[in-house]
């Protein structure tokens, strides 16, 4: 195990509280119902902890590192704060930076541009498109899915001992599947990459919502994640890690903040001498709500207890497969097969229905909100359906054209917040959409399946 998991008798805990719990949605059959939110994994809904903290400072936003006023000192000093609590709740190490960015996205570009000249990256196909697609400047090797953890180590284990040349390396690793919600084995990862000289970064975006992080534990040399999957709203992100080619690298973003001296020259131009503190990539007014609220959110968590936490999502993941179990036509989508651990997301396709329509069918006759498609993670998703027989047709008839392949996929994700009965409503859902079929017919409206009324 790379990821530290409860005990299976771990008492099951109630659902965090969070945002939106009360919120109810129309039904195109009639009336209305509270709406059960089932796509964590794209974004999680904030947690009430972390409003009311937001909304406790906002009244004293001010201006960060620039003033000399009371609120701006606050603001300075809440903003600072932040980074070491987000920086204790990764576990980092004494000389590790924390860079707050805009997200996964935004983090793994910036590392993406801190990378040394001769660099050599290594992704497997299996990432998200946040961690396989940023690399597109340096030499990247992009490797197979695997069929097992033990086989992802072999295989980059292979990569690595044969690149050529024998220079600086880069590997990008998920830790947890924002498709199959597997758990990979981020620190076997990291001690192949560690023995052949290269440096590994975690792209802990579905990770850090399930499961504690420590980059310390795991010995990553980077971790990214984004608040907006951690129960945090305003788009903010963290990189964390070894400060040495970050402080080497131009800064991401010219401009104030990154830059300690500037002055002009004889001849016209410019000097500039950069921050080497993570400052040197936070160039302009940093987002001090994002920030804040990321920090609230891993105190939250931190308090709550990871024990806990896990021991009820594995609580819902069980009675969520139970029920997909039950309905043949169901197939789950896995890489490393149903013993695998994993967190709460779980992607499926329905023999004979078209996954838009299914989830369309969700959330207008049910009020379940889940994601059908490709993730963001094509490669990944096309391998899965490339091995299963199901098939689907259009989107306006759940019956297949003979011999043809799903197109994409539905997934369910939940976490801390998710109700017990929102989780129970979506298993009877399947189970009547497969058996009785869709109420009402639907129709393809600019690229979404929706009612045809």
């Amino acid at each position: 195990m790379s990821v530290s998991t409860a005990a299976s008798t771990q008492t099951v805990c109630a659902p965090l509280p969070v945002l939106g719990g009360d919120v109810t949605v129309p039904l195109v059959t009639g009336g209305e119902v509270t709406y059960a939110a089932l796509d964590y994994a794209a974004s999680a809904p904030a947690l009430q902890r972390v409003w009311d903290d937001v909304a406790a400072y906002a009244p004293y936003y001010g201006s960060v590192h620039r003033g000399a006023g009371y609120l701006s000192q606050l603001s300075t000093d809440l903003f600072e704060n932040a980074r070491r609590t987000v920086a204790e709740f990764l576990d980092c190490r004494a000389e590790d930076q924390l860079v707050f960015t805009r997200s996964t996205t935004d983090s793994l570009n910036l590392l993406a541009r801190a990378l040394p000249a001769g660099c050599q990256v290594f992704v497997f196909e299996t990432e998200h498109h946040a961690s396989l697609l940023p690399w597109q400047d340096a030499r990247v090797t992009y490797l197979d899915a695997p069929g097992t953890p033990a086989q992802a180590v072999e295989t980059l284990e292979r990569a690595l001992a044969g690149r050529d040349p024998y220079g600086p390396a880069l590997v990008c690793v998920t830790g947890a599947s924002n498709v199959t919600g597997e758990l990979w084995p981020v620190r076997e990862l990291a001690a192949a990459a560690h023995a052949h000289g290269a440096r590994i970064v975690l792209d802990a975006a579905q990770l850090a919502p399930h499961h504690p992080v420590s980059v310390r534990d795991l010995d990553v040399d980077w971790v990214a994640f984004s608040g907006h999957k951690l129960y945090a709203p305003f788009g903010a992100g963290v990189l964390a890690g070894r400060a040495d080619w970050l402080r080497e690298a131009d800064p991401y973003l010219a401009g104030g903040g990154a830059s300690r001296k500037v002055t002009r020259r004889e001849d016209g131009g410019v000097d500039v001498e950069w921050h080497e503190s993570a400052a040197r990539h936070e160039a302009g007014s940093p987002n001090v709500i994002g920030a804040y609220a990321v920090a609230s959110a891993c105190k939250a968590l931190t308090e709550a207890g990871f024990d806990t936490l896990v021991a009820r999502e594995r609580y819902l993941i069980g009675k969520v497969r139970a029920g997909l179990a039950e309905v043949p036509q169901v197939k789950v989508l896995s890489l490393f097969g149903d013993d695998a651990d994993r967190v709460g997301v779980i992607s499926f396709v329905v023999k004979g229905w078209n996954s838009s329509h299914f989830a369309a069918a969700l959330s207008a006759e049910y009020g379940i909100g889940v994601r059908d498609g490709l993730f963001c993670a094509h490669p990944l998703v096309r391998t899965l359906l490339g091995s299963a027989p199901e098939t689907q047709g259009e989107c306006g008839s759940p019956e297949a054209a003979p011999g043809e392949k799903s197109l994409n996929a539905i997934r369910i994700s939940f976490g801390a917040g998710t109700p017990d009965e929102h989780v129970e409503r979506f298993v009877g859902a399947v189970r009547e959409l497969v058996s009785a079929g869709a109420k009402w017919t639907y129709r393809t409206q600019d690229g979404r399946c929706v009612p045809a009324v």
